[in-house]
Protein backbone atom coordinates (compact mmCIF):
# COMPACT_ATOMS: atom_id res chain seq x y z
CA UNK A 1 0.00 0.00 0.00
CA UNK A 2 2.33 2.67 -1.27
CA UNK A 3 1.70 6.03 0.36
CA UNK A 4 -0.33 4.51 3.20
CA UNK A 5 0.34 4.15 6.91
CA UNK A 6 2.42 1.60 8.79
CA UNK A 7 1.77 0.93 12.48
CA UNK A 8 4.47 -0.81 14.54
CA UNK A 9 3.57 -2.49 17.82
CA UNK A 10 0.19 -3.17 16.22
CA UNK A 11 -0.67 -6.03 18.58
CA UNK A 12 -0.89 -3.76 21.60
CA UNK A 13 -3.91 -1.96 23.01
CA UNK A 14 -3.23 1.35 21.26
CA UNK A 15 -2.03 -0.26 18.05
CA UNK A 16 -5.26 -2.24 17.75
CA UNK A 17 -7.40 0.85 18.22
CA UNK A 18 -5.33 2.88 15.76
CA UNK A 19 -5.75 0.22 13.08
CA UNK A 20 -9.50 0.22 13.78
CA UNK A 21 -9.60 4.01 13.48
CA UNK A 22 -7.79 4.01 10.16
CA UNK A 23 -10.17 1.37 8.84
CA UNK A 24 -13.15 3.40 10.07
CA UNK A 25 -12.03 6.48 8.10
CA UNK A 26 -11.58 4.40 4.98
CA UNK A 27 -7.78 4.43 4.98
CA UNK A 28 -6.65 1.09 6.41
CA UNK A 29 -3.09 0.90 7.71
CA UNK A 30 -0.63 -1.97 7.66
CA UNK A 31 -0.06 -3.24 11.18
CA UNK A 32 3.07 -5.11 12.27
CA UNK A 33 3.30 -6.56 15.76
CA UNK A 34 6.55 -7.36 17.53
CA UNK A 35 6.68 -10.85 16.06
CA UNK A 36 6.44 -9.38 12.56
CA UNK A 37 8.93 -6.53 13.05
CA UNK A 38 11.76 -6.02 15.51
CA UNK A 39 12.16 -2.24 15.47
CA UNK A 40 15.70 -2.54 16.86
CA UNK A 41 16.85 -4.37 13.71
CA UNK A 42 17.87 -1.81 11.05
CA UNK A 43 17.79 -4.30 8.19
CA UNK A 44 14.34 -5.55 9.15
CA UNK A 45 13.00 -2.00 9.50
CA UNK A 46 14.39 -0.93 6.13
CA UNK A 47 12.91 -4.05 4.54
CA UNK A 48 9.50 -3.33 6.06
CA UNK A 49 9.50 0.23 4.75
CA UNK A 50 10.67 -0.94 1.35
CA UNK A 51 7.91 -3.55 1.21
CA UNK A 52 5.08 -1.19 2.22
CA UNK A 53 6.36 2.25 1.10
CA UNK A 54 4.42 4.11 3.80
CA UNK A 55 4.00 7.86 3.76
CA UNK A 56 3.72 7.76 7.55
CA UNK A 57 4.82 5.41 10.33
CA UNK A 58 3.27 5.37 13.80
CA UNK A 59 5.47 3.69 16.40
CA UNK A 60 3.31 2.06 19.06
CA UNK A 61 6.01 -0.48 19.91
CA UNK A 62 7.49 -0.02 23.37
CA UNK A 63 8.89 -1.67 26.47
CA UNK A 64 6.07 -0.79 28.88
CA UNK A 65 7.05 -2.90 31.92
CA UNK A 66 7.90 0.13 34.05
CA UNK A 67 9.18 -1.74 37.11
CA UNK A 68 11.13 -4.35 35.14
CA UNK A 69 12.98 -1.55 33.37
CA UNK A 70 14.68 -0.62 36.64
CA UNK A 71 16.66 -3.87 36.56
CA UNK A 72 16.76 -4.23 32.77
CA UNK A 73 17.40 -0.70 31.58
CA UNK A 74 19.63 -1.79 28.70
CA UNK A 75 16.88 -4.03 27.33
CA UNK A 76 14.27 -1.31 27.75
CA UNK A 77 16.57 1.21 26.09
CA UNK A 78 16.97 -1.06 23.07
CA UNK A 79 13.20 -0.95 22.45
CA UNK A 80 12.38 2.55 23.70
CA UNK A 81 15.51 4.40 22.59
CA UNK A 82 17.36 2.49 19.90
CA UNK A 83 14.18 1.31 18.18
CA UNK A 84 12.82 4.82 17.56
CA UNK A 85 16.23 5.94 16.25
CA UNK A 86 16.30 3.00 13.82
CA UNK A 87 12.78 3.87 12.67
CA UNK A 88 13.64 7.57 12.35
CA UNK A 89 16.71 6.86 10.24
CA UNK A 90 14.74 4.51 8.00
CA UNK A 91 11.96 7.10 7.67
CA UNK A 92 14.50 9.75 6.73
CA UNK A 93 15.88 7.51 3.99
CA UNK A 94 12.38 6.64 2.76
CA UNK A 95 10.95 10.15 3.03
CA UNK A 96 8.27 9.06 5.51
CA UNK A 97 6.78 10.94 8.46
CA UNK A 98 7.17 9.34 11.91
CA UNK A 99 4.80 9.62 14.87
CA UNK A 100 6.44 8.36 18.06
CA UNK A 101 4.26 7.57 21.08
CA UNK A 102 5.91 8.63 24.34
CA UNK A 103 5.00 9.10 27.99
CA UNK A 104 4.51 11.43 30.95
CA UNK A 105 7.38 9.60 32.67
CA UNK A 106 9.86 11.85 30.84
CA UNK A 107 8.95 14.51 33.42
CA UNK A 108 9.96 14.61 37.08
CA UNK A 109 6.34 14.56 38.20
CA UNK A 110 6.79 17.35 40.74
CA UNK A 111 4.97 20.17 38.94
CA UNK A 112 1.97 22.07 40.29
CA UNK A 113 0.43 23.02 36.93
CA UNK A 114 0.08 21.07 33.66
CA UNK A 115 3.34 20.34 31.86
CA UNK A 116 3.61 22.27 28.61
CA UNK A 117 4.90 20.47 25.55
CA UNK A 118 8.19 22.42 25.77
CA UNK A 119 8.66 21.95 29.53
CA UNK A 120 12.10 20.58 30.47
CA UNK A 121 12.22 16.80 30.80
CA UNK A 122 13.73 15.21 33.89
CA UNK A 123 12.87 11.50 34.10
CA UNK A 124 13.21 9.83 37.50
CA UNK A 125 12.93 6.20 36.37
CA UNK A 126 14.70 3.88 33.95
CA UNK A 127 11.53 3.66 31.89
CA UNK A 128 11.34 7.45 31.67
CA UNK A 129 14.98 7.74 30.67
CA UNK A 130 14.58 5.18 27.89
CA UNK A 131 11.47 6.88 26.52
CA UNK A 132 13.20 10.26 26.65
CA UNK A 133 16.03 8.75 24.57
CA UNK A 134 13.45 7.72 21.97
CA UNK A 135 12.00 11.21 21.87
CA UNK A 136 15.42 12.79 21.36
CA UNK A 137 16.26 10.35 18.58
CA UNK A 138 13.10 11.11 16.61
CA UNK A 139 13.37 14.87 17.03
CA UNK A 140 17.09 14.91 16.22
CA UNK A 141 16.91 12.67 13.15
CA UNK A 142 13.64 14.10 11.81
CA UNK A 143 13.45 17.78 12.81
CA UNK A 144 10.89 18.54 10.09
CA UNK A 145 8.94 15.28 9.90
CA UNK A 146 9.23 13.77 13.40
CA UNK A 147 6.35 13.94 15.87
CA UNK A 148 6.33 12.88 19.52
CA UNK A 149 2.95 12.32 21.20
CA UNK A 150 3.19 11.90 24.97
CA UNK A 151 0.37 10.07 26.66
CA UNK A 152 -0.40 8.67 30.11
CA UNK A 153 -2.75 6.52 32.16
CA UNK A 154 -3.92 4.58 29.10
CA UNK A 155 -6.81 2.14 29.26
CA UNK A 156 -8.83 0.26 26.65
CA UNK A 157 -10.61 -2.97 25.84
CA UNK A 158 -7.69 -4.45 23.92
CA UNK A 159 -5.27 -5.18 26.74
CA UNK A 160 -4.48 -5.21 30.44
CA UNK A 161 -4.71 -1.88 32.24
CA UNK A 162 -5.67 -0.23 35.53
CA UNK A 163 -9.35 0.29 34.67
CA UNK A 164 -9.94 -3.34 33.74
CA UNK A 165 -8.02 -4.48 36.83
CA UNK A 166 -10.22 -2.36 39.11
CA UNK A 167 -13.33 -3.72 37.38
CA UNK A 168 -12.21 -7.24 38.19
CA UNK A 169 -11.29 -6.40 41.77
CA UNK A 170 -14.66 -4.76 42.40
CA UNK A 171 -16.30 -8.13 41.86
CA UNK A 172 -14.18 -9.93 44.46
CA UNK A 173 -13.13 -7.33 47.05
CA UNK A 174 -15.30 -5.73 49.72
CA UNK A 175 -13.05 -2.67 49.79
CA UNK A 176 -10.08 -1.41 47.80
CA UNK A 177 -7.24 0.83 48.99
CA UNK A 178 -6.10 3.07 46.12
CA UNK A 179 -3.47 5.81 46.09
CA UNK A 180 -4.79 9.35 46.24
CA UNK A 181 -1.51 11.28 45.91
CA UNK A 182 -0.76 10.75 42.22
CA UNK A 183 -2.58 13.03 39.78
CA UNK A 184 -3.06 12.38 36.09
CA UNK A 185 -5.41 12.10 33.13
CA UNK A 186 -7.03 8.73 32.40
CA UNK A 187 -6.94 8.36 28.61
CA UNK A 188 -8.96 5.99 26.45
CA UNK A 189 -6.89 4.40 23.69
CA UNK A 190 -9.77 4.94 21.24
CA UNK A 191 -9.58 8.70 21.84
CA UNK A 192 -5.80 8.70 21.49
CA UNK A 193 -6.03 6.66 18.29
CA UNK A 194 -8.40 9.27 16.85
CA UNK A 195 -5.98 12.08 17.70
CA UNK A 196 -3.02 10.18 16.26
CA UNK A 197 -5.01 9.60 13.09
CA UNK A 198 -5.94 13.28 12.82
CA UNK A 199 -2.40 14.43 13.58
CA UNK A 200 -0.93 12.08 11.00
CA UNK A 201 -3.27 13.40 8.32
CA UNK A 202 -2.44 16.98 9.29
CA UNK A 203 1.28 16.18 9.21
CA UNK A 204 1.02 14.78 5.70
CA UNK A 205 -1.03 17.81 4.64
CA UNK A 206 1.65 20.14 5.99
CA UNK A 207 -0.70 21.82 8.49
CA UNK A 208 0.73 20.33 11.71
CA UNK A 209 4.15 21.56 12.83
CA UNK A 210 6.63 18.82 13.72
CA UNK A 211 7.59 18.36 17.36
CA UNK A 212 5.94 17.41 20.63
CA UNK A 213 2.22 17.03 21.34
CA UNK A 214 0.47 15.82 24.48
CA UNK A 215 -2.14 13.12 23.92
CA UNK A 216 -4.10 12.85 27.16
CA UNK A 217 -7.69 13.52 28.15
CA UNK A 218 -8.83 16.85 29.55
CA UNK A 219 -9.35 17.23 33.26
CA UNK A 220 -7.47 15.41 35.98
CA UNK A 221 -7.98 13.05 38.90
CA UNK A 222 -6.11 10.59 41.12
CA UNK A 223 -6.06 6.80 40.91
CA UNK A 224 -8.45 6.89 43.87
CA UNK A 225 -10.80 9.27 42.05
CA UNK A 226 -10.63 7.16 38.89
CA UNK A 227 -11.47 3.99 40.84
CA UNK A 228 -14.44 5.67 42.50
CA UNK A 229 -15.73 6.63 39.04
CA UNK A 230 -15.25 3.03 37.85
CA UNK A 231 -17.28 1.77 40.81
CA UNK A 232 -20.01 4.32 40.11
CA UNK A 233 -20.25 3.21 36.48
CA UNK A 234 -20.45 -0.41 37.65
CA UNK A 235 -23.37 0.44 39.92
CA UNK A 236 -21.18 -0.23 42.97
CA UNK A 237 -20.77 1.94 46.06
CA UNK A 238 -17.83 4.34 45.49
CA UNK A 239 -17.29 4.47 49.26
CA UNK A 240 -15.91 0.92 49.04
CA UNK A 241 -12.81 2.60 47.57
CA UNK A 242 -10.54 3.96 50.32
CA UNK A 243 -7.78 6.54 49.80
CA UNK A 244 -4.21 5.70 50.67
CA UNK A 245 -0.72 6.98 49.84
CA UNK A 246 2.05 5.91 47.48
CA UNK A 247 4.14 5.07 50.55
CA UNK A 248 1.82 2.12 51.13
CA UNK A 249 2.52 0.72 47.64
CA UNK A 250 6.27 0.98 47.15
CA UNK A 251 7.33 -0.12 43.66
CA UNK A 252 10.78 -0.52 42.06
CA UNK A 253 10.18 2.45 39.74
CA UNK A 254 9.07 5.77 41.24
CA UNK A 255 5.68 6.95 40.00
CA UNK A 256 5.23 10.61 39.02
CA UNK A 257 3.16 12.39 41.66
CA UNK A 258 1.88 14.80 39.02
CA UNK A 259 1.33 13.66 35.44
CA UNK A 260 -1.07 16.32 34.17
CA UNK A 261 -0.12 17.43 30.66
CA UNK A 262 -1.05 20.62 28.80
CA UNK A 263 -2.49 20.51 25.29
CA UNK A 264 -1.77 23.88 23.68
CA UNK A 265 0.08 22.57 20.62
CA UNK A 266 -3.00 20.90 19.14
CA UNK A 267 -4.37 24.34 18.35
CA UNK A 268 -1.25 25.15 16.32
CA UNK A 269 -2.24 22.23 14.08
CA UNK A 270 -5.87 23.45 14.07
CA UNK A 271 -6.86 20.27 15.89
CA UNK A 272 -9.03 19.91 19.00
CA UNK A 273 -7.51 18.39 22.18
CA UNK A 274 -9.18 15.36 23.72
CA UNK A 275 -12.40 15.54 25.69
CA UNK A 276 -12.81 15.20 29.45
CA UNK A 277 -11.67 11.90 30.94
CA UNK A 278 -15.00 11.20 32.70
CA UNK A 279 -16.99 11.63 29.49
CA UNK A 280 -14.59 9.33 27.65
CA UNK A 281 -14.68 6.68 30.38
CA UNK A 282 -18.46 6.64 30.30
CA UNK A 283 -18.45 6.08 26.56
CA UNK A 284 -15.71 3.44 26.81
CA UNK A 285 -17.47 1.47 29.53
CA UNK A 286 -19.67 -0.81 27.39
CA UNK A 287 -16.60 -2.06 25.50
CA UNK A 288 -14.69 -2.51 28.75
CA UNK A 289 -17.59 -4.44 30.27
CA UNK A 290 -17.77 -6.66 27.21
CA UNK A 291 -14.04 -7.32 27.41
CA UNK A 292 -14.50 -8.39 31.02
CA UNK A 293 -17.59 -10.46 30.31
CA UNK A 294 -19.76 -8.34 32.61
CA UNK A 295 -23.07 -6.54 32.41
CA UNK A 296 -23.74 -3.03 33.72
CA UNK A 297 -25.12 -4.45 36.98
CA UNK A 298 -22.48 -5.01 39.63
CA UNK A 299 -21.79 -8.64 40.49
CA UNK A 300 -23.12 -9.99 37.21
Amino acid sequence: MSGGWLVTGAGGMLGQDLLARRAAVGAPAVGLDRTALDITDPAAVRAALAAHSPALVVNCAAWTAVDDAEAKEDQALAVNGTGPRVLAEACREAGAVLLQVSTDYVFAGDAVKPYAEDAPTDPRSAYGRTKEAGERAVLDVLPQTGYVVRTAWLYGAGGGNFVRTMMRLEAVKDTLDVVNDQRGQPTWTVDLAERLSDLGEAALAGSAPAGVYHGTSAGETTWFGLTQEIFRLLGADPDRVRPTTSAEFVRPAPRPAYSVLGHDRWREADLIPMRNWQVALGEAFPALLAAEGRSTVTGQ
